[in-house]
């Protein structure tokens, strides 16, 4: 995951979170215009993320199917995956929040994790 960013976003009308990750920093915003929390991750959790990554094919993310539509009638927020990686963008198709695409779900659920108290 080195020289690689992840950002995992998720919105609703009630509900901000943007988490941001570069090689070991992580930057989390839970509110529209908020300021961002900035840590760097401990070793293990670097380990235990990238351990996840590298089952990762970002070049397949925007193939990767939603298992749940709840965000259509506010059930759940609008999430997505994105990864910058040597110059290049991957990005999934915009799922819920807390459901995301069986492929990703234990990497997206690892840095959502790191948002949760």
């Amino acid at each position: 995951m080195k020289n690689t960013t992840v950002e995992y976003s998720a919105m609703s009308r009630g509900f901000y979170l943007n988490i941001n990750v570069h090689d070991d920093k992580l930057s989390i915003v839970d509110k529209r215009d908020g300021t961002p929390r900035e840590y760097i991750l401990t070793n293990a959790d670097w380990k235990a993320l990238a351990d996840l990554y590298k089952t990762i094919k970002p070049e397949e993310l925007p193939t990767y199917k939603d298992p749940t539509q709840k965000r259509f009638y506010d059930g759940a927020a609008i999430a997505s995956l994105r990864i910058i990686y040597d110059g290049k963008t991957y990005e999934t198709t915009s799922f819920d929040h807390g459901f995301p695409p069986k492929e990703i779900e234990a990497f997206v659920n690892k840095i959502v994790s790191f948002a949760t108290p």
